[in-house]
């Protein structure tokens, strides 16, 4: 440990004689590594844990996830900041009590819950109420794990050991607890174990690591007390301590927007993966379990991936990324998961490893780790709270994928002032020309920007290649050609130019704590569109085939099309009686409404405001008001379906998808029981499960089964698909008391009566499997 005047407290006994007395170096150093890696590994399970704990609250949405890193970070930095100041103020046997005292107030908080009076979320202010939501909950025994390893790894500093020189690799050894517990958690923890098990299991981890940290302190503690004077301080000593000034702000600066970048980046590609798969902690934990990865690679004392690889590699990288992203090459999910979580492995790794190149000496420790956190805490902000409320589309991915190539050591403007001129010049033509396209609708083929890009991104690769393999060739200075501020430009400009040019032309673009929604016309000018992520929620007809405008009544399109499954939930429940009573969750477009006939209501339940205002305006669908009234109600709708009075309905049609993520919390057992209990004597779920990636069918079976229901499954057998005219098709399941109650899809060969699999669990609140739903997806 270390005093005020950061001497020694204790240390090693060196002389024969004082061996047996001496601390036995092997016992310490294996109970610190037992106590790191247990803390890391409590402090990254409970995220994914307590996070899908709270995701029912906010509709399941991906962006839950994005505020719960940002508190994550922001209570890491908590931790460090206090870590350090201990360790600075009250080093010593003082900082060793105080942890121990934290840690056991903390565990009075145990098991982890969600506190009372976070009920419903506001209409407003989503982030910061879960925000709030997160600290009261888990903030201190999550802050006082953040604190442990800065603690253990200071203390390891000053104990004398032979290693305590460079503490370092105990950081490796802290996130390689990490690691392991996120890659746990969604192949072994979540399809095995039920909530409730696990932070139940999570509580026992905690207790255990009590009893690590005190006996760390106690062999510590009597170091100390064995421990020989600290020898004078000697010219050695003076020189050493030249060498290891105290660091400066420009050293700060670096470290934290080291940091900023791929945190940032790692929000902004969780946030893209997600969205179109689920919320769950699978999609989470790999970008997570990767971006701590990078962090045991660097710090390793093993050369694992050399760095210099590292930075030769990441500009190539990223531009390939680009390159498929504007030209579309690879339609499959995995890939391109696969793509985009490898490209922020490199560019993590490229910061990480210019983190580790900078570090400072060991004194400096718990100041090194505290600004790397507010570093962290400034990307997590940025990019999980401000992006999504400042820009109408997820521009920080390609603003973040550019400043990870700025991260590159070199970084500097061009020396000769022609070449500045000829730089600057290049960036504000580029940018006032994306100006006067968007501003003045000059019109651009698809065809004749992509051989643009096309040109520029072969250029940047061969130029950055050319900088590699100058070193071989004599008198061929490499430093213009590897210069990451043109490379980072070309890759901004691309990215941003080809959103605004083919992505979002003619198009309205908005966003929302729940997503980011398009709003645009078919090139035919005959159908809009609201589309999120990558899948259509909704669309009307504007024109007919001659180009003549449509008015009055608008007929459904899409998945609602006359005939289509849902369509035909709704005619099975009015072959039951008539008018018919019907709820629908998840708004859309409103097409829906449409589908009422004379004396039947329809009552909408929506979560996000922001779709609730496009499809009331007339100006972009003309449902809800064609064939009003039609009462919403805002808010999830699980909360708001189950607290409505003397609600009674004879169909409900769960429709509520982001993209292709599913809502979770909305096909469980107990959100069945809650439909079930809304149902009329005789009434249907229809629940709409057309999914690209995920196996649903066996899910709902089970639910319903599990609620004393009976369930069919109807893909559109009898549909041919016209995506012309866009007519999809699509998977819907209708679950019912009994079979008599179906009418007449009971006698459809088209709705496949569904049995419950016995070998599979029943999803609910405190368990799902989406593993398994993505192999049973893979073996149709």
């Amino acid at each position: 440990m270390i005093a005020a005047d950061n001497r020694p407290m204790s240390t090693l006994p060196t002389d024969a004689g004082a061996k047996d007395a001496a601390l036995p170096g092997a016992l310490l150093l294996s109970t610190l590594i037992a106590a790191i890696f247990l803390s890391a590994a409590l402090l990254f399970a409970v995220e994914p844990m307590f996070t899908k704990m709270v995701l029912p609250r906010l509709g399941g949405t991906p962006q839950v996830w994005s505020v719960a890193m940002v508190f994550f970070q922001t209570a890491l930095l908590a931790g460090y900041g206090y870590a350090h100041l201990i360790t600075r103020y009250l080093p010593g046997r003082p900082s060793i009590v105080i942890q121990l005292a934290l840690l056991i107030v903390a565990s009075f908080t145990l098991p982890l819950s969600i506190a009372s009076g976070f009920g419903r979320p506001p209409a407003v202010g989503e982030a910061f109420w879960l925000l709030g939501l997160f600290a009261v909950s888990i903030g201190l025994p999550f802050f006082a794990l953040a604190a442990n390893a800065p603690l253990l790894q200071a203390w390891f500093a000053r104990s004398g050991h032979p290693s305590a020189g460079d503490p370092y690799f105990l950081y490796a050894a802290s996130n390689v607890g990490s690691f392991l517990a996120l890659l746990a958690y969604p192949l072994a923890i979540e399809p095995l174990i039920r909530l409730g098990d696990q932070t139940r299991l999570w509580s026992i981890g905690f207790y255990v690591l009590i009893l690590l940290i005190a006996a760390s302190g106690r062999l510590l503690w009597s170091a100390d007390r064995a421990a020989a004077p600290a020898p004078a301080p000697t010219a050695a000593d003076a020189i050493d301590r030249s060498e290891t000034a105290p660091p400066t702000w420009r050293d700060t600066a670096a470290w934290t927007g080291l940091a900023a970048v791929p945190s940032g980046l790692l929000i902004a590609v969780t946030a893209h993966i997600s969205t179109d798969v689920a919320a769950v902690p699978l999609l989470w934990v790999v970008p997570l379990a990767l971006y701590l990865l990078t962090f045991v690679i660097v710090f390793s004392r093993l050369v694992i991936i050399p760095h210099n690889l590292v930075l030769a590699i990441q500009p190539l990288c990223v531009l390939v990324l680009v390159w498929v992203i504007v030209f579309g090459p690879i339609r499959t999910i995995l890939p391109l998961i696969a793509l985009h979580v490898g490209v922020f492995f490199v560019c993590a790794l490229a910061c990480h490893g210019e983190l580790a190149r900078r570090r400072p000496a060991p004194r400096y420790l718990t100041s090194f780790y505290m600004w790397m956190s507010a570093g962290g805490v400034i990307g997590g902000i940025s990019a999980g709270l401000l992006a999504p409320y400042v820009f109408n589309w997820v521009v920080e991915y390609p603003i973040l994928l550019a400043l990870s190539v700025l991260c590159r050591p070199g970084l500097a403007l061009p020396k000769p002032r022609i070449e500045q001129a000829i730089f600057f010049g290049a960036v504000v033509l580029a940018v006032l020309g994306l100006m006067a396209v968007r501003w003045f609708d000059i019109p651009i083929e698809d065809e004749q920007f992509r051989r643009v890009v096309g040109v520029l991104l072969v250029l940047s690769a061969v130029f950055f290649i050319i900088g590699e393999l100058a070193p071989l060739v004599p008198k061929l200075d490499p430093a213009p050609w590897r210069d990451p501020l043109p490379v980072a430009a070309v890759i901004a400009f691309v990215l941003i130019a080809n959103h605004q040019i083919i992505d979002a032309a003619d198009a309205t673009m908005l966003r929302s704590f729940f997503g980011v929604y398009k709003i645009s016309e078919s090139s035919d000018g005959r159908f809009r569109m609201l589309t999120n992520g990558t899948t259509f929620h909704g669309g009307e007809r504007l024109r007919d085939e001659a180009g003549n405008p449509i008015a009055g009544r608008p007929e459904p399109i899409m998945y609602y099309y006359t005939g289509s499954a849902i369509a035909q939930v709704l005619d099975a429940a009015r072959a039951q009686k008539t008018p018919i009573r019907y709820a629908v969750i998840g708004l859309g477009t409103g097409s829906l409404a449409c589908r009422a006939e004379r004396g039947d209501s329809v009552h909408y339940y929506e979560i996000d405001p922001t779709v609730i205002r496009i499809a009331s305006d007339p100006e972009n669908f003309t449902f809800l008001r064609e064939c009003a009234p039609v009462p919403i109600t805002l808010g999830d709708a699980r909360l708001t379906l189950a607290d409505a009075p003397d609600e009674s309905y004879d169909a409900i049609i769960v429709d509520a998808f982001t993209s292709d993520a599913i809502p979770i919390h909305l096909l469980t057992r107990e959100a069945m029981e809650v439909y079930r209990n809304k149902l009329s004597p005789h009434g249907i779920v229809g629940i709409h499960i057309s999914n690209r990636h995920l196996e649903l069918a066996s899910v709902v079976a089970g639910i319903a089964a599990a609620n004393g229901m009976v369930s069919r499954l109807n893909e559109s057998g009898d549909v041919t698909e016209n995506s012309d005219d866009y007519i999809f098709l699509e998977t819907v399941v209708a679950a019912a008391r009994a079979d008599d109650d179906f009418g007449p899809i009971a006698q459809s060969e088209y709705w496949e009566k569904q049995e419950p699999d016995p070998d599979q669990w029943v999803w609910t609140d405190d368990y799902c499997n989406i593993i398994g739903a993505i192999l049973r997806k893979l073996r149709e």
